[in-house]
């Protein structure tokens, strides 16, 4: 039982590193081939911070283990918004822009009911999952067309996905090619390396629990691989860089949502348990409904989620997390 939970740990903590040395290596290559700015922010930016439920839930479902695949992917998204969201607004309240209320809350909402349709079956089929991958490809094309038409001199996606200030530094003065495409190749071994860890050690907890690897996917997984948004988005908080926290957490959910479980269904069809649509994606749906709610109009046409209101949606984690844990207690 020691192995397999130092397992988890340890595929967490060199997940999370290969993931930033990934992103770096391939912004400063993508840099030095004269990729626009723009691509980098939609395409490495949108990655990145999915990178590790991308390849988690990738490999789970290679290996037949569902439910780490679609635990991962919906525990992320319920993790990013009530518990980072949360905590972020704690530690500084957060303003909710009207350009992010217009264009990616919209989005996400027909994200999720859109992968929630598929599922009322219980089964996502290949066809269903390369359904997901269409819609997410249309999604980035038309946030490349806008961010283009809009700010093509900019190194900023659009006002919804931001390019952190590291990266935009990194973007002006990137590192040797050489290097660039080292850390990128080291980035992309260790990410799988990891991820085959992470898998194997959750697995293997779930087993000697008793517990589904759903549940492992929804909590321990879910939580480790957003870590780098909890981190970065508490740090942009407290530099008043709100749209970079709403931003990458909504558009890393519509990353989850689409290519994170498309990428999964595409690889293995997916058998899906009825409490998966009824418990987590309907928190996942009723989560993000309410930022509509919680981030409503104030000043100048911007949203405010105060401490308040970041203390309900901790509390709202609290709950699920509760649900969760009473949903094995009494299965056991």
């Amino acid at each position: 039982m020691l192995l397999p939970f130092l397992a988890i740990v340890v595929g967490l903590v060199v997940l999370v590193w290969s993931a930033d040395r990934f992103v770096d290596g391939a912004a400063s290559a993508a840099k030095h081939f004269n990729i626009p700015a723009l691509l980098i922010g939609v395409v490495i930016i949108g990655f990145g911070t999915s990178a590790p439920e991308l390849v988690v839930s990738a490999l789970a479902s290679l290996e037949g283990n569902p439910g780490i695949a679609l635990g991962n992917a919906y525990g992320s998204n319920i993790t990013n918004i009530a518990l980072i969201l949360g905590i972020t607004a704690l530690v500084s309240p957060i303003v909710v822009d009207s350009q992010a209320r217009r264009s990616t809350l919209p989005l996400l909402t027909l994200a999720s009911i859109f992968a929630a349709l598929l599922l009322f079956d219980d089964y996502l089929s290949r066809l269903d999952a390369i359904g997901l991958l269409i819609v997410f490809t249309a999604l980035m094309g038309w946030t490349i067309y806008q961010g283009m038409r809009d700010q093509p001199d900019t190194c900023s996606t659009s006002h919804d996905i931001p390019i952190p200030k590291e990266l935009q530094q990194g973007l002006a003065h990137p590192m040797p090619l050489k290097f660039a495409l080292i850390w990128l190749v080291i980035g992309l071994i260790l990410l799988i390396a990891s991820s085959r860890i992470l898998v194997w050690g959750s697995v293997e907890v779930a087993e000697s629990l008793g517990v589904s690897d759903l549940i492992i996917g929804l909590t321990i997984i879910a939580i480790g691989t957003s870590l780098p948004e909890l981190a970065s988005s508490v740090v942009a908080a407290r530099k008043g860089e709100h749209d970079m926290v709403v931003g990458n957490i909504l558009g890393s959910n519509v990353f989850n949502t689409l290519a994170v479980v498309g990428i999964a269904g595409v690889i293995h069809p997916l058998e899906i348990s009825r409490e998966v649509l009824t418990r987590d994606v309907a928190t996942m749906l009723v989560l993000t409904l309410s930022l509509f709610v919680l981030g409503h109009a104030r000043n100048k046409g911007n949203g405010l989620i105060t401490r308040s209101k970041g203390l309900l949606l901790v509390s709202a984690y609290v709950m699920y997390t509760l649900w969760l844990a009473s949903s094995v207690f009494f299965a056991a």
